[in-house]
């Protein structure tokens, strides 16, 4: 079942980040299904902790983006705004180089209140998990 309000693009997705932590962290948009959003996230110099892995807030902060934008685009980008107001965490594998994909689909999509989850896989052939997380996000009518 199809969950957004509109039709999105990637190219759209992707415009909206200028200026923002996306850019910084080099958080692209990579996919859009009828009930999930994907963005990919590198590994690198901007996201790895000083041991050389994944910073585990590199990984939140892809999880909180996926989840908020998701959240706009099923209550719509102009009739609403969507803020974070409860995250999790499981950190369960360690990365060093490469990409991450992070995937969000709906575990509740509310008038006011959605819930996702978001999971967090190295972007190779083995998929291997690295974080799971469940966003809660606040949808309130009107612009930021």
């Amino acid at each position: 079942m199809r969950i957004w309000k509109n039709d999105f693009k990637l190219e759209q997705l992707n415009a909206m980040n200028p200026g923002t932590i996306h850019i910084a962290l080099g958080i692209v948009f990579t996919a859009i299904g009828d009930d999930f959003l994907e963005a990919t996230m590198p590994v690198d110099e901007r996201t790895k902790n000083p041991p050389g892995i994944l910073h585990g807030g590199a990984s939140v902060v892809l999880a909180e983006s996926l989840g908020s934008v998701a959240s706009i685009l099923v209550a719509g980008p102009k009739e609403s705004i969507a803020v974070g107001i409860e995250i999790n965490a499981s950190h369960l594998n360690s990365i060093k180089s490469g990409n991450v994909v992070g995937r969000v689909t709906p575990i509740r999509l509310g008038k006011s209140l959605h819930v996702w989850d978001i999971q967090i896989r190295a972007e190779t052939a083995e998929n291997k998990p690295i974080c799971r997380s469940r966003l809660t996000v606040m949808v309130k009518e009107g612009k930021a």
